[in-house]
Order: C-alpha cells, then sequence, then structure tokens
C-alpha cells in the first residue's frame, strides 16, 4: 500500500472576517495554482491514488479534487470527518483497510498531518514539518499499520519550483 498524506494548499487567513466558520474558509486563488502546478509535476512522477479522503473543510476539499483532476486515474474523493483538525489516526487506519485500493491519499490540516505521518513510519518524536501543499508518500509492504510505514519522499510546491 503507497499512503499519500497531504496538508491542503494555501487557503485565505485563519480569522478573516469573511468566513466566520473556519471550515468554510476556501483556498486562495493562487495557492490552488501552485498546488496543481505541483500535483502535474508528481503525477507525471509518482502520484497515483486510487482513492481520496478528505477532511470536510472546504480548503481539504479543495485540494483533495485538485488531485483528483490531475492524477491518471481521476480517484474518487470521499469526506471524511476522521480528517477534521485532531485528526483520528486509527479511524483513518481503519477506513483505509477497507478500500481495495493500492494507493490512498488523505487530505488535512496541520498539525495532524505531521504527527500521524511521524507515527505511521515508527517515529511519533519525528519533526515532519508540512508546508501548506505538502504531499508525503509512504510505503506499507501490506495494509497501513502504525510504524510499518517507509517515508519515500515529502515534497513541496517550493521544492518543485512551482
Amino acid at each position: 500500500m503507497l499512503l499519500y498524506i497531504i496538508r491542503h494548499a494555501d487557503a485565505y487567513e485563519h480569522g478573516d472576517p469573511r468566513w466566520p466558520d473556519d471550515s468554510q474558509r476556501p483556498l486562495e486563488d493562487r495557492g490552488a495554482e501552485r498546488f496543481a502546478n505541483a500535483v502535474r509535476l508528481l503525477a507525471e512522477r509518482d502520484l497515483v491514488p486510487d482513492v481520496v479522503a478528505a477532511s470536510p473543510y472546504l480548503r481539504c476539499l479543495q485540494t483533495a479534487e485538485i488531485v483528483a483532476r490531475f492524477t491518471e486515474k481521476r480517484p474518487l474523493v470521499i469526506e471524511t470527518a476522521a480528517l477534521r483538525p485532531a485528526s483520528d489516526l486509527e479511524a483513518m487506519i481503519a477506513w483505509s483497510s477497507q478500500h481495495d485500493a493500492r494507493a490512498i491519499a488523505w487530505v488535512g490540516h496541520a498539525p495532524d498531518v505531521n504527527r500521524m505521518a511521524a507515527i505511521l513510519i515508527g517515529d511519533s518524536g519525528a519533526n515532519l514539518r508540512f508546508a501548506k501543499g505538502a504531499i508525503a508518500a509512504i510505503r506499507f509492504r501490506g495494509s497501513v499499520e502504525k510504524g510499518e510505514g517507509e517515508l519515500c519522499w515529502l515534497a513541496t510546491a517550493k521544492l518543485l519550483g512551482v
């Protein structure tokens, strides 16, 4: 199993009065564009999810839709409450095991994506920092399990030059 853990792309600032409900705060146009460019580049190489789980927050759903639009398999995007802020890793592991997929993507929030990735690679103290729009690929010999993942790569738009 290959798991892609993704932090949502650049959204409008937290506390912006236009979105008093933080769950409705959208991606900035530039953030969506940079993330789409990064996904296009990674899709030419290794980014091929069969299904994408996303937090129900608008910025995560928009990020997930970009992944679906610009990757070869055009994966289904599934809204998943377990990826809301303070994500439930156990629930996401169970969710992933219910899908017959070779590659899955999770789109969530910081610091949760940092924490989940560290636990999955067996180093809960690892200082993994996901910039907005960052994508990590973690490989498992079988299903997704704590401590059994191997971090293959962690990419950002800046690193990719987009």
